[in-house]
This record gives C-alpha cells, sequence and structure tokens, in this order.
C-alpha cells in the first residue's frame, strides 16, 4: 500500500486552474521529484499535500487515511522550503526541535535533534543562530527540521535553490541515501532537470497543470511520452526538425533535411505521413566522410568533457552535435562533414499533438 495516494486532484484561484486531474502514488523510502518549470504548479501542489491548501475538488490520502478535513499538523507530514523559513530568534537547535516538542513535548528532544544533526554533518551549529549560519548550514537545518519528527510523508520545494553550487552538487550526491533511510515517501519539487535524473526514482513531469509523464529517470530520457518532455531534458537541447516516414526495398527511412535516416522498420504503419523527429545531440556521429547528412561547422564549443558543434545541413537546418572531447579530432568550424544518427537518440512524435508516435499498439 503507498504511503501517499493523490487521486483526481484539481485546485484553482478566482476560477483559475492551476492543477488539473492529478493522480500519484509514493511509497514508503521513494523519491518522486516533481519537475516542471517555474509557474506549473508544484509549490501549489506540496502545499495541498501538507493541509495548507483546499484541494477545489479530488483526494488525498497519506497511510490509506483521507486527509479530507484533517489539520496540517496532524497529517505526519515534514516540509523544507527552498527560501528554508528557519525561526530568525532560535538557534538552529531549537530550530530542529520545535516539530518533536509539538509532538512530544521535551522527551527526548535532545537525542533527536542530535542523531539528524550529526546525519546532516551540522551538529557544530546548533547552538548559532540562522544569520550566523552559511546559506548550505541554513539548508541542512531546514531539512533536518523537516526530518526530525520521522513523518510519514516529506515535502522539499527546491530545498538546493540557494545554495552555491559546489554544495548542490554535493548534496545531489548524499541526499537519495539519507532521504531514503528516513523511510518517508519523499515528494521532491525542482526546476533542474540534472537535479531531477540524480535523485529520483521516479520523476513526474508537470505541465499544464497535469502530469505529462510519471516514469523513470532512464525512461523520460530514453523513452519521452511527448516533445514537451523530450525538449525538458537534456543539455544541449534536443534538436527538433520536421520529417517523412517512407518506405524504401531495403527499409522504413526517415526522409530530413534532404537525407535517409534509417528507422524501425515497426514504423512502416506511419508509411507516408510527416511527423515531428526530435533527436539528441548526443546520438549525432560525425564523419569526414560517410553518412546521410552532409553539413557545415558553424562553430565549436568546447565544454569540458564534451564539445558541442554547431551544424547546418544543405537544406539549411541547423542542429547540435555533442561529441566526446578526448575522443577522435574535432573538426573544426567551417570545415565539411558527414553526420548520422543513433536510432537510441532519434524520438519521433505526431507533428499536430506533439505525443510520441505508436507502434505495434505501444508507444515507439
Amino acid at each position: 500500500m503507498a504511503l501517499l495516494e493523490i487521486a483526481s486532484l484539481a485546485k484553482s484561484f478566482r476560477r483559475e486552474p492551476v492543477l488539473a486531474d492529478i493522480s500519484l502514488r509514493a511509497n514508503a523510502g521513494e523519491i518522486v521529484v516533481v519537475f516542471g518549470p517555474s509557474g506549473t504548479g508544484k509549490t501549489v501542489l506540496l502545499r495541498l499535500i501538507a493541509g495548507l491548501e483546499e484541494p477545489t475538488s479530488g483526494q488525498i490520502a497519506i497511510d490509506n487515511r483521507d486527509m479530507a478535513d484533517v489539520p496540517p499538523e496532524q497529517r505526519g507530514v515534514g516540509m523544507a522550503f527552498q527560501n528554508f523559513a528557519l525561526f530568525p530568534h532560535m538557534t538552529a537547535f531549537e530550530n530542529i526541535a520545535s516539530p518533536l516538542r509539538a509532538l512530544n513535548g521535551n522527551g527526548g528532544v535532545t537525542a533527536g535533534v542530535g542523531k539528524v544533526a550529526k546525519l546532516l554533518k551540522i551538529d557544530h551549529v546548533l547552538g548559532h543562530a540562522p544569520r550566523e549560519l552559511s546559506n548550505g548550514q541554513k539548508q541542512r537545518t531546514s531539512l533536518a527540521r523537516a526530518l526530525a519528527a520521522s513523518p510519514k510523508i516529506l515535502l522539499l520545494d527546491d530545498p538546493l535553490r540557494n545554495v552555491d553550487a559546489k554544495l548542490r552538487f554535493e548534496m545531489r550526491l548524499e541526499l537519495p541515501k539519507l532521504l531514503r533511510q528516513s523511510g518517508s515517501a519523499v515528494l521532491y519539487v525542482t526546476q533542474d532537470y540534472k537535479e531531477a535524473m540524480a535523485l529520483a526514482d521516479r520523476i513526474a513531469v508537470l505541465l499544464g497543470g497535469a502530469f505529462e509523464q510519471v516514469a523513470a529517470p532512464e525512461e523520460i530520457y530514453n523513452a519521452p511520452h511527448s516533445l514537451a518532455v523530450a525538449r525538458l531534458f537534456g543539455d544541449p537541447a534536443i534538436n527538433v526538425a520536421e520529417g517523412r516516414i517512407e518506405t524504401a526495398a531495403d527499409g522504413v527511412r526517415l526522409a530530413l533535411a534532404d537525407a535517409a535516416l534509417p528507422i524501425d522498420p515497426a514504423f512502416r504503419v506511419h508509411a507516408g505521413r510527416t511527423v515531428t523527429a526530435g533527436i539528441r545531440p548526443e546520438a549525432v556521429v560525425i564523419a569526414r566522410d560517410g553518412g546521410p547528412l552532409s553539413a557545415v561547422v558553424e562553430a565549436v564549443t568546447p565544454l569540458n568533457e564534451r564539445t558541442v558543434l554547431l551544424l547546418k545541413a544543405a537544406s539549411g537546418w541547423e542542429f547540435l552535435a555533442s561529441l566526446p572531447s578526448s575522443g577522435e579530432a574535432i573538426p573544426e568550424a567551417g570545415g565539411r562533414v558527414h553526420a548520422g544518427i543513433r536510432p537510441a537518440g532519434l524520438h519521433l512524435f505526431d507533428r499536430e499533438s506533439g505525443r510520441r508516435l505508436a507502434v505495434n499498439g505501444r508507444e515507439g
């Protein structure tokens, strides 16, 4: 049984819908990252679960109990905010202790605070006021407060957004283990796709007030349900072009930018159809000669382990290729190359709906 179950949840403000038909389940010890651009309702969803907002319709159940009319303090929910939200007049110790005191009075407070503070490596600053803490220490104190009472549900609202890049990278490595040890069902909000990929057991992509796709990180990246999802993941972003599916004596081809790219024979059912193709930059293979796409190298951008090429095909279509910097010699700007596409990095979408093209009764 899932610890958290959301069914057909909707929320409107002054008749303006923010969330519509949200359904999701999260199990104990599972990290579900709610990912999407700013303004899609991610924080509103957390506030609904915490009981800080009332849903317009739908149901929220925690540990198989309907949360309708259950006040926030009785829901067994811990929450950490992106702006830390620490009590400025309290020490770090008292901030962390506050939910424990609310539940148990003074019993076991010192031991409980000490345990979670040691786990988060802030036991040496427990006597400090928030103004004396670094952003990283504030972030960990906020997280410690959310964890202290061992909540069934842990809601984290972009908690790494206001910390420096180095700490954010370190916390991406440390947080998954820490959160799974808590045993809570975790909903983690972020706008950073790399953070989502690093932390999540599953990613719930929130677009237009509804979940566009809920799946493991690998599936989100390798089999996006729509072009909208595909555009959100990857750096550089996915290349997009219009193409036409055609049949030939030796198989099925995608006619794109004056080239014919071989594709899965299962797409034969869509022969004659114009589609939108999404091509991951790392799936573009470069050769000096040979390859279906002839292109000119417009620009070369080294990015540490990868080098990104801006290429322009004879048709005028511009696309990106991401190559290992330590591999073969990188072409120079102004040179002419030939490109091929690895099939795993080629995604086909319906031109009107943007949905992934289906083959054999499933999304291809």
